[in-house]
């Protein structure tokens, strides 16, 4: 892919354009073992060996992070009073990063963050009905009945929800473990359709969002980028 060379290093995060361009006249960059003193040179950075001040440059034009999100960070690029899910990011400040979605203060687990828009707009669009599977715990017992409610669809603000799957794991006394499969994300939508059936959820968790299972080997607050092959599944069919 052709890029400029300034342009390059500036999205890379080595400087502003006009101090890239200094860089760059002063003979800090090679390309392909040559050193160019030309900012508007034409680089592939899928082909070419471009180092600056010796170390070479990995450009990628799109980042895709899975993170584990802890309670306590909002799902936003800014907030006044919370933390947010960006703060938790380190090392990759040049690429202008935000949540796919979100996920409520209090509720932990996978989560998205890229740059890449078209691929934001696909997953989150509500016509194409993509599965986001969690873990929650209730207060309440969920029987079959429950199932049944969830599977025919709910009315919850006004809104009719689609067909959804509730599991049960396990119960204990006046509490259960369970797991829910929604299509669609309103706000706060997998806690008040558990208050709708007259339960309440304590915990909440999204382990999964298509094929796309969160990495066990994360603990809350780490992150990492998403491999090839996670990534060509997510991507197919969007």
């Amino acid at each position: 892919m052709a890029m400029r060379l300034d342009k390059l290093l500036a999205h890379y995060g080595i400087g502003t354009r006009k101090e890239v361009k200094t860089y760059i006249r002063k003979g800090y960059v090679q390309v392909n073992g040559q050193i160019i003193k030309k900012d508007d040179f034409k680089v592939d950075y899928e082909k070419d060996q471009i180092l600056f001040d010796g170390q070479p440059i990995n450009y990628k034009p799109y980042v895709y992070l899975m993170l584990n999100k802890p309670s306590g960070y909002v799902s936003a690029t800014k907030d006044n009073v919370h933390p947010t899910v960006v703060d938790l990011i380190k090392g990759y400040h040049q690429y202008d990063l935000f949540p796919v979605g979100r996920l409520d203060l209090d509720t932990e687990g996978l989560l998205l963050l890229t740059n890449d828009g078209d691929f934001a707009h696909k997953l989150l669009a509500p016509s194409r009905h993509h599965s986001k599977l969690y873990y929650a715990k209730v207060d309440g017992i969920m029987n079959q009945e429950d199932v049944l409610e969830f599977e025919k669809g709910m009315m919850i603000d006004h809104y009719q929800c689609q067909s959804s799957h509730l599991t049960i794991l396990n119960t204990n006394e006046n509490t259960c473990k369970v797991l829910i499969e929604i299509f669609e994300g309103k706000f706060h939508q997998v806690k008040k359709m558990v208050e709708k059936v007259g339960k309440k959820v304590t915990y909440l968790k999204r382990i999964q969002m298509r094929n796309l299972k969160l990495d066990e080997n994360l603990k809350l607050g780490e992150y990492r980028e998403l491999s090839e092959e996670e990534l060509n599944d997510l991507m197919n069919d969007l």
